[in-house]
């Protein structure tokens, strides 16, 4: 690989941290350290532990450092953890969760792969590692873990950067959703007055849909709302360059069916294959102390210009619903485990106020001001309630912020936090 070193992690943990004699899980995390520094020196460079954003998708595979990771391994060893159930850990999808039993006991495994599961789970690799507090670097749903971590493990941290992940800290996820269905709505109008072409161009496809049955490559129907679900695009800088690019060739020459080269390059863009956690567990990230009961799914009609008969329907966002589980091949297994996640109303507490409140940790966030997935006033609401939380907020980014900019984002974060 070039530029860097790679080294293997495995750890063991129980999988329920509340008690340690009981079952197993192995965890697996990689080391990238630059080669800048020779081994003896790599070795004496702190750690920085990097938390994906997710729930559910397993930590970043390089080949080389580039972005923020280069500017990091400046400084820190950087520890990429997949976090429990993801990439070599031990895994939680469909094929492993059959092994559990009953649609209850899934759930009931399933509980336990929240962001206060995954702090316990850094503790114990941190310790594992001999390292003393370490940095910690959030994206997305692993800021969101940062924020667990701050509230009930500070002393693990030296300090902690955020990248889109100012989670709310209080109140139900119906609040969540009403917030983002109007930032992807925000969105919408945005990219359509970029390309207007492309206004046309979704409701021809939504309309043909609904009269033709397109199949896609593993073999289910094609439906508008799963169409829609395309919108995953519009949270990046970039990426709206790409849907573009996705949306203008998807007829066929003959105009009268979607072409095979479309319906290839959809596919893994709606598909929960991979990553089935997403799906199964997404709502209940926000959840303490009461149900999700489909919240988006609930909130939705209150915003009719998502809904697929729409005169010109919009674009969804990363909201997850209960018909996932009745046209994606890779979550119909699930469908009643799903179904009993979403009943579970005794989810225990995220964060805590009070610490937060007298938080003594560094941090500094980034709140992306159109952010669709984070909603730029809760996180604004959140960082109030931690004290000595510094925050930029900027309108030059979009959700995948470190992904355009990484080096000056991440560096921007870390004199922050040594000011």
């Amino acid at each position: 690989m070039r530029g860097l070193r790679c080294t293997a992690h495995y750890f063991s943990v129980p999988l329920d941290h509340t008690d340690p004699d009981g079952e197993r899980i192995e965890l697996f995390a990689r080391e990238y350290s630059s080669l800048e520094h020779d081994d003896g020196a790599a070795a004496r460079l702190p750690w920085l532990l990097f938390l994906q954003g997710g729930p559910g998708i397993r930590g970043n595979r390089v080949t080389q450092l580039s972005g923020w990771m280069k500017a990091a391994a400046r400084r820190f060893r950087i520890l990429m953890l997949d976090q429990r159930g993801t990439g070599l850990s031990t895994p939680a999808d469909a094929l492993s969760l059959a092994s559990r039993g009953t649609p209850q006991d899934q759930a009931r495994y399933l509980r336990h792969f929240r962001a206060d599961s995954i702090v316990a789970d850094a503790e114990a690799v941190r310790e594992a590692l001999g390292s003393g507090p370490w940095t910690v670097f959030g994206q997305s749903f692993g800021g969101f873990c940062t924020l667990t971590y701050l509230s009930f493990a500070p002393e693990g941290i030296e300090r902690a950067l955020i990248t889109g992940g100012l989670a709310p800290i209080s109140g139900s996820p119906e609040r969540v959703y009403r917030k983002t269905f109007e930032r992807v709505a925000a969105r919408n109008r945005e990219y359509f007055a970029r390309y207007p072409e492309d206004r046309a161009a979704v409701t021809r496809i939504a309309r043909h849909l609904e009269k033709v049955a397109e199949i896609l490559p593993t073999g289910e129907r094609l439906t508008p709302q799963r169409f829609q679900m395309v919108g995953s695009y519009l949270g990046g800088n970039t990426r709206i360059d790409s849907l573009h690019y996705l949306l203008e060739d998807a007829f066929a020459p003959s105009g009268d069916r979607l072409s095979p080269v479309f319906l290839d390059q959809l596919q893994p863009v709606i598909s929960r294959r991979s990553n089935p956690l997403y799906a199964l567990l997404h709502e209940s990230i926000y959840c303490q102390g009461e149900a999700s009961r489909w919240s988006a799914w609930r909130v939705l009609p209150e915003f009719p210009k998502f809904l697929p008969d729409a005169p010109e329907p919009l674009l969804t966002g990363e909201m997850v619903y209960p018909w996932y589980f009745d046209e994606d091949p890779a979550l119909v297994p699930l469908r009643e485990t799903a179904d009993i996640l979403a009943d579970v109303d005794d989810w225990g507490p995220l964060y805590s106020r009070a610490q937060l409140a007298r938080n003594a940790v560094p941090v500094a966030a980034a709140v992306y001001r159109d952010d669709i997935y984070v909603d730029r006033d809760l996180s604004l609401e959140t960082a109030a309630q931690v004290q000595g939380l510094q925050v930029w907020e900027t309108p030059e980014f979009h959700h995948d912020g470190i992904s355009d900019d990484g080096d000056a984002i991440f560096s921007r974060l870390l004199a922050m936090t040594e000011a």
